[in-house]
C-alpha cells in the first residue's frame, strides 16, 4: 500500500503539481544531519520539484523571522522518507514533527502515545484552525482529537469527461447513477469507451466504491468501518454499492483490458484525451498531467469536470466528495519541550503564508487555506482550481482515501478485494466477508 501511495504522488512532481508532501524533523537528540542538539529542530523533506523549492524557501523564510528558532532541512526521497520515519519512530527516536497522511497511520500513533493532542493549542489559538478548510481536520482527528496539523494542498477525486466526444453523442455529462448507465450504452454504440480506468493499479478502482457508499447510504457507512464496528463491510449500502459497480463492469462501462492498464504510466489519462475513452474518475492531479501531455486537449477548452453522480434513493450529500484532504504534521510526544515550541511556532507562523500560496497556485495546486477566491482567479487555471477549492470548501463530509484511513493490513487486503470484485471473481457478498475479516486489524 505504501508503494502505491508514494507511486501515486511521485507523479504529481511531472504532472507540475505540488504533492502531499511532507516536513518532518528528525530525530531528537542525536547525531547527524538530524541532530538538533544546538537547541533548534531540523526537518526532513521530500525532494523533487516543484515542491523541494517551496518547502526550501518556506524553511528560509522563516528562520529569517525566527532567528532562535532555527529550523534545518534535509531532503529525501520519498521511499527513503518513509522507512526512516518507521524506524525513528518503532525506536523511540521519533522526529519533532511527524508527517504522515492522517487516517489509519495517525491512529495508530496516537493510540500508542507517540504524538501530542494538539486539541487544547487549536483551541488557544483558534485564528490557524478558521483559516484551514473545515473538511481537512476529519483525517486529522482521532476520538474527537486532533492529533495534526493538516497542511499544503487539497486533491479530491473529480468526475471527468471528454467534451469533444459529449458533443458527438449530443449528450450531457451524468448527474445521475442512471444517467451514468445510460452514457455507457451511448459510448459503447459508438465505439468509444465510456470509461477510462487503470485498473491495475487497484486505488483507482477503490476511488468508485468510496463514492459509491457515500452516495448509497451516506459516510455513516465508512466510518464504522473504520471504527471496526462488526460486519459493517456487509451494511446493505455497501452491498448495494458493490453491486452497483459489477453491473457497471457488466456493461462494459470500462475500457476492454482496464485491469491491465496502469495509472502511474498514465495511460489511463492518454485514454480520456486521445478520445479513446469519454469519462474518467481520477486525483485532481490529473488534471496537470492531461494539460502537460494532452496536446491542447485542456487548452483547447475539451476536458470537463463535475461532481460524481447522485444515486436515487441515497442517503449521501451530492456535495460530499473524496480523496485527499490535505497533507498532515503531528509533534513527536518524545520531543523536548523547546522543540515542541518551535514546532508549534512553524505551525501558527511558517505554514501557509501568503509566499507559500502563492507558489502552490502557481504550480497548479489548491491550497487548504480559506479566502484564496480571487488568488485562485488570477491563474490561468482559474476555472478547474476553483472548482478543487469549491468543491473542497463546500462538501459537508470530505472522505479520506480508504487506503490511507485504514491500517495498512486492512488497506492492502481492500485493494486485493477490489481487483477481484472489478474482475467479477467474487460476488458483493464475499467482498464484504472478506473485508469483515480485517476489522479491527
Amino acid at each position: 500500500m505504501e508503494q502505491k501511495l508514494a507511486s501515486r504522488r511521485s507523479f504529481l512532481s511531472l504532472a507540475a503539481l505540488v504533492p502531499i508532501a511532507a516536513y518532518t524533523l528528525t530525530a531528537c537528540g542525536s547525531s547527524g544531519p538530524g541532530d538538533t542538539s544546538s537547541g533548534g529542530a531540523s526537518i526532513w523533506a521530500l525532494s523533487g520539484q516543484p515542491n523541494e523549492d517551496i518547502r526550501q524557501a518556506t524553511i528560509d523564510a522563516f528562520n529569517k523571522a525566527n532567528p532562535d528558532s532555527q529550523i534545518k532541512p534535509t531532503f529525501f526521497q520519498n521511499d527513503a522518507y518513509k522507512t526512516k520515519i518507521k524506524t525513528a519512530i518503532g525506536a523511540g527516536q521519533a522526529p519533532t514533527i511527524i508527517h504522515g497522511w492522517g487516517g489509519g497511520t495517525l491512529r495508530t500513533y496516537a493510540e500508542a502515545g507517540q504524538v501530542e493532542d494538539l486539541t487544547a493549542w487549536f483551541d488557544e489559538n483558534p485564528e490557524v484552525k478558521g483559516r484551514l478548510l473545515e473538511s481537512t481536520f476529519g483525517a486529522a482527528t482521532v476520538d474527537g482529537k486532533i492529533y495534526a496539523i493538516p497542511t499544503q494542498t487539497v486533491t479530491p477525486i473529480i468526475f471527468y469527461y471528454n467534451k469533444e466526444l459529449f458533443d458527438q453523442a449530443g449528450a450531457e455529462p451524468p448527474a445521475t447513477w442512471d444517467d451514468l448507465m445510460a452514457l455507457t450504452k451511448t459510448f459503447n454504440d459508438m465505439g468509444v469507451a465510456p470509461l477510462s480506468l487503470g485498473g491495475q493499479s487497484r486505488w483507482t478502482s477503490m476511488m468508485w466504491l468510496e463514492y459509491l457508499y457515500d452516495r448509497v447510504g451516506g459516510p455513516e457507512v465508512f466510518t464504522a468501518i473504520y471504527n471496526g464496528e462488526p460486519d459493517a463491510w456487509s451494511h446493505p449500502a455497501a452491498i448495494q454499492a458493490t453491486t452497483m459497480i459489477q453491473d457497471l463492469v457488466k456493461a462494459n462501462g470500462f475500457i476492454k483490458g482496464f485491469t491491465s492498464i496502469t495509472a502511474d504510466s498514465n495511460a489511463d489519462q492518454a485514454l480520456l484525451y486521445t478520445n479513446k475513452a469519454a469519462m474518467m474518475l481520477h486525483g485532481g492531479w490529473t488534471y496537470g498531467g492531461m494539460k502537460n501531455d494532452g496536446a491542447g486537449f485542456v487548452e483547447g477548452g475539451k476536458l470537463g469536470w463535475v461532481n460524481f453522480p447522485t444515486v436515487e434513493g441515497g442517503k449521501g450529500d451530492p456535495k460530499n466528495t473524496v480523496g485527499n484532504p490535505a497533507g498532515y504534521q503531528s509533534i513527536s510526544s518524545k520531543a523536548s519541550d523547546t522543540e515542541k515550541e518551535t514546532a508549534k511556532k512553524f505551525f501558527k507562523d511558517g505554514l501557509l503564508t501568503d509566499e507559500e500560496i502563492d507558489s502552490y497556485i502557481k504550480s497548479g495546486s489548491v491550497p487548504i487555506v480559506t479566502g484564496i477566491e480571487d488568488k485562485l482567479n488570477e491563474s490561468e487555471d482559474k476555472e478547474f482550481l476553483s472548482f478543487e477549492y469549491e468543491l473542497t470548501k463546500n462538501a459537508p463530509n470530505f472522505q479520506q482515501s480508504w487506503d490511507q484511513a485504514l491500517s495498512p493490513t486492512a488497506a492492502e487486503a481492500l485493494l486485493s478485494n477490489i481487483d477481484q470484485l472489478f474482475l467479477l471473481s467474487i460476488t458483493p457478498e464475499q467482498f464484504a466477508s472478506n473485508m469483515n475479516a480485517t476489522l479491527g486489524k
